[in-house]
C-alpha cells in the first residue's frame, strides 16, 4: 500500500467511530478495525473519503495499513477483551510499535500489560478518555500515562483532537506506568460523587420546595451561569426540559430510579481504602447506586414504615441554600479525589502534577467545571498542597457555604429526605477540620481487648495498659 495511515483504532462502537473521525477532522489519516462489518461500513460511509479514513474487519489488513511506528488505540471493553486483542495483534507488530488502551482498564492491569509488552519490544500506555460520545467527536479530555518516549509519537494527534480551554489542549503526559488509567479512575470517582450530590439537590428542591420540572430546568440553568458552571449542572438543566417521545409528559418522571455502574467508582473507593485516604463522598455515591438497585425491597420497606411529611420551606430561600450546598459539596468531592491522587502518586511512583491534572479537566471531560480553574491555581501556587481544604484560596469559599449545608442536612434528617452525599461531605469537612476526634477511645478499646497499644499526647513512645477488669 503506497499511502499508510497515521493512526489506527480498534473498536468502532460509537466512542471509537467518533474518536477516529475527530482524528481525521484534525488533519490526520486513520484506519479502523472491528469484527462487526456493519460498524466498519458505517465508518467508511460517514468518513466519505477512504484516502483519509477507512476500516476493515481483517486484523492483518488493519496492521499493514498503518505507518511505522504503528500507533494503535484500543477502545474496547476493559478486562479480558483488551488482553485478547493484544494477543491477536502481537504476531503482526514490529519492535517499537505502540498500543494505546483508551478504555477504563483497572490500573494494575495496565502495569501488567506494559511490563509484558515491553519484554516483546512493544510500547504500551493507558490513556483515559473522558467526555462521552460527544466529547470523543468534538474534543475529549485525554489522560495518557506510560512510556514518555512512545507518547511523543502520539502527542501531536492527541493535542489536535483534545478539547481546548482558552486555546490550551486538555491532554498532557501524566506519568509512567498506569498513571493515565489511575487518574481516569479517580476522575470517574469524583464524577460519581458529583452526580450523587446533584441528584440529592434535585430531590430536595422537588420535595421540600415543590419545584416543577420547568422550575428545576431554570434553576440549574441559572446556576450554570455562575460559580456552579459545569457540564453536569448544564446537562441536568437540559434533562428537566426533555419531553417524553413515547407519551405526554416530561421524560425525567418516567425514568426508573435504578442507577447502574461499570465499576470505576467502586475501584476508586476500594483503592482509597487500600491507601488509607478518606473519600466518603465517593464511597456513599457507590453505595447509593447499590441501594437504588434494590427497587423491589425498597418498595416493600416503604410500605412498612411511616415517613414524615416534609415541612414547608420558602422556595427562594431553599434555592439559594441549595446552591451554596452544591458548591460546598463539589469542592469536597474534588478535594477527596485530589487527595487520593496525591497519595497514590507517592505510593506508585507516578510523580503526578496535580495542577496539570486540574488543567486538562477544565474542558472536554464529564467533571469539567469553572471550579477547576480555581483548583489549578491552588496547586500551581503550592505544589505540595496536602488537601484542597488547606488552600487559602478555598477557605473563604467553604466558610461562606457551610452554614447552608448544615441547615439542609438537618432539614433532610428531620423530614425523611435522604441526603447521604451532602451529609457525608459535611461530616468529612467537620472531621478533617477537627483538631481532636474521639478516636482516642477506639485506641483504648483496641488496647483493652487486643493489646494493640496506643500513643499518648503527653510523651513519646508506644504504650500498653493492663486494664482493670
Amino acid at each position: 500500500m503506497a499511502n499508510k495511515y497515521d493512526f489506527g483504532l480498534i473498536g468502532l462502537g460509537v466512542m471509537g467511530r467518533n474518536f477516529i473521525l475527530n482524528v481525521v477532522d484534525n488533519g490526520y489519516t486513520a484506519f479502523g478495525q472491528d469484527l462487526n462489518a456493519e460498524k466498519v461500513q458505517a465508518l467508511i460511509d460517514e468518513g466519505g473519503d477512504i484516502n483519509k479514513v477507512s476500516a476493515s474487519t481483517d486484523a492483518q489488513t488493519f496492521v499493514d495499513s498503518l505507518s511505522i511506528p504503528r500507533k494503535i488505540m484500543l477502545l474496547v471493553p476493559a478486562g479480558k477483551v483488551v488482553d485478547i486483542v493484544i494477543e491477536n495483534l502481537l504476531p503482526m507488530l514490529d519492535t517499537g510499535d505502540i498500543i494505546i488502551d483508551g478504555g477504563n482498564s483497572f490500573f494494575t492491569d495496565t502495569d501488567r500489560r506494559e511490563t509484558y509488552l515491553k519484554g516483546k519490544g512493544i510500547n504500551f500506555f493507558g490513556a483515559g478518555v473522558s467526555g462521552g460520545a460527544k466529547g470523543a467527536r468534538r474534543g475529549p479530555s485525554i489522560m495518557p500515562g506510560g512510556s514518555r518516549e512512545a507518547y511523543q509519537y502520539v502527542k501531536p494527534i492527541f493535542e489536535a483532537v483534545s478539547a481546548k480551554y482558552m486555546g490550551e489542549p486538555c491532554v498532557a503526559y501524566l506519568g509512567p506506568k498506569s498513571a493515565g488509567n489511575y487518574v481516569k479512575m479517580v476522575h470517574n470517582g469524583i464524577e460519581y460523587g458529583m452526580m450523587q450530590l446533584t441528584s440529592e439537590i434535585y430531590d430536595l428542591l422537588k420535595k421540600a420546595g415543590g419545584l416543577t420540572n420547568a422550575e428545576l430546568h431554570n434553576t440549574f440553568g441559572e446556576w450554570n451561569k455562575g460559580r456552579l458552571q459545569s457540564f453536569l449542572v448544564e446537562i441536568t438543566s437540559e434533562i428537566f426540559a426533555q419531553k417524553d417521545d413515547l407519551m405526554d409528559g416530561d421524560l425525567i418522571d418516567v425514568i426508573l430510579d435504578k442507577a447502574k455502574q461499570k465499576g470505576t467508582g467502586k475501584w476508586t473507593s476500594q483503592n482509597a481504602m487500600d491507601l488509607g485516604i478518606p473519600v466518603p463522598t465517593i464511597d456513599i455515591a457507590v453505595t447509593m447506586r447499590e441501594i437504588s438497585a434494590l427497587k423491589d425491597e425498597r418498595i416493600k420497606a416503604d410500605e412498612l414504615y411511616d415517613r414524615p411529611k416534609p415541612a414547608s420551606f420558602d422556595k427562594s430561600d431553599l434555592i439559594a441554600k441549595a446552591e451554596h450546598a452544591l458548591y460546598f459539596a463539589f469542592i469536597t468531592s474534588y478535594a477527596q479525589g485530589m487527595h487520593q491522587l496525591s497519595d497514590a502518586s507517592k505510593e506508585y511512583g507516578y510523580d503526578l502534577d496535580l495542577a496539570e491534572i486540574a488543567k486538562i479537566w477544565r474542558a472536554g471531560c464529564i467533571i469539567r467545571a469553572a471550579l477547576l480553574a480555581d483548583i489549578t491555581k491552588a496547586y500551581m501556587s503550592d505544589s505540595t498542597l496536602e488537601n484542597l481544604l488547606l488552600s487559602n484560596d478555598f477557605v473563604p469559599k467553604v466558610q461562606g457555604t457551610v452554614a447552608a449545608v448544615r441547615e439542609l442536612v438537618a432539614y433532610g434528617a428531620t423530614n425523611g429526605i435522604p441526603l447521604p452525599g451532602l451529609s457525608n461531605a459535611l461530616t468529612y469537612f467537620d472531621a478533617f477540620t477537627s483538631k481532636r476526634l474521639p478516636l482516642n477511645l477506639i485506641q483504648g478499646q483496641r488496647d483493652y481487648f487486643g493489646s494493640h497499644t496506643y500513643e499518648r499526647t503527653d510523651r513519646e513512645g508506644i504504650f500498653h495498659t493492663e486494664w482493670d477488669a
